[in-house]
């Protein structure tokens, strides 16, 4: 029986960008101020990974909804302007 280990919160990853990118930050200054048992680091080092994949899917989603909202307001000009 195969399972995947995707981390922890992962199933409870924040839904707004602004707050897994939040979340994502605390990681990174947790994990740069030294002072994190190894264990406790990769646990937030896994959990820092999905955070940035919650991150790069949201940005990207938006970025294409706006290039979506771009091409459907995109008006060509009328003959003789």
């Amino acid at each position: 029986m195969a399972t995947t280990n995707q981390g922890p919160n992962v199933t409870s990853a924040p839904q707004k960008f602004e707050d897994a990118f939040a979340r994502l930050q605390e990681i990174v200054e947790t994990l740069e101020s030294g002072d994190v048992p190894l264990e406790e680091a990769l646990t937030l080092y896994t959990e820092g990974i999905a955070l940035v994949r919650v991150c790069g899917e949201k940005l990207t989603a938006a970025q294409q909804r706006i290039e979506q909202l771009n091409a459907e307001s995109a008006v060509t000009p009328a003959e003789g302007e």
